[in-house]
């Protein structure tokens, strides 16, 4: 038995992800997607001094990066960008918890929102905090890991696995029951839970990009998802990466 639990534990080790990732819970969406358990960055990726990706409670978002280049450093560094379907389960997974609503319950009061009042000049490392208690970063899972900035600070690329082609890019309108539009616990712009489009409407050719800005006032929420376009290098809009388990 001693040896069995020493594999065990060897298996539950490999497993386990690298440094400044955390697990991301098998999870299927209100739709009836099924979004397998992945690692996630708990921080937006950061700029090293040579241009390489890090991850880093210390430094600012990754901004001023078109979707394009925020794949290939993800791909440089040997991770992936976050997906539409993963950004999706990661919100489900956090409406889900009480601890991420300000009534302490889940449905009570609002969601946090993340930096999103327009108090600072632009994003901010994951180690500086608000002032105002509603603009709490931090967001906990339902195996108690924290994310930082799912919604506010920084708006996020992600690589549209829903409408998207090959390359993530939008290609064709948003079906009625898409994932994109029917995940969320609500209407948009309701009880902090962030604005996303309606059925029909065409951002083809355009990037996916969720969460907010920490100017986003009411359109910051961890549903929140915008369009840009692929090339363009926004102050606003950074990246998260990813990893299989």
């Amino acid at each position: 038995m001693g040896n069995l639990d020493l594999d065990m534990a060897a298996v539950a080790v490999a497993h386990a992800p690298p440094p400044g990732f955390i697990t991301v819970p098998a999870t299927t969406l209100p739709g009836g997607v099924a979004v397998p358990a992945f690692a996630v960055a708990r921080w937006l990726a950061a700029c090293g001094p040579d241009g390489q990706l890090l991850l880093s409670e210390t430094m600012p978002p990754w901004v001023r990066i078109g979707y394009r280049a925020a794949r290939l450093a993800c791909a440089r560094a040997g991770v992936e960008l976050l997906t539409e379907l993963q950004a999706l389960a990661i919100a489900h997974d956090i409406a889900g918890q009480a601890a991420n609503w300000t009534g302490g319950a889940v449905g009570a009061g609002r969601l946090f929102q993340g930096l999103h009042l327009g108090r600072c000049d632009g994003p901010q490392a994951a180690c500086v905090a608000s002032p105002d208690p509603l603009e709490r970063r931090w967001f906990m899972l339902s195996n108690g890991e924290r994310i930082m900035d799912a919604a506010g600070n920084a708006f996020s690329w992600v690589f549209d696995d829903v409408q998207g082609n090959p390359e993530g890019i939008v290609a064709h309108s948003f079906l009625p029951g898409s994932p994109t539009l029917v995940t969320a616990p609500g209407a948009p712009m309701q009880q902090g839970l962030g604005w996303w489009p309606r059925a029909g409407r065409s951002w083809w050719g355009r990037a996916l990009a969720r969460g907010g800005s920490w100017s986003s006032q009411e359109g910051a929420g961890i549903f929140t998802v915008v369009d840009e376009r692929p090339q363009a290098e926004q102050a606003y809009v950074g990246f998260r990466c990813t990893l299989p388990l």
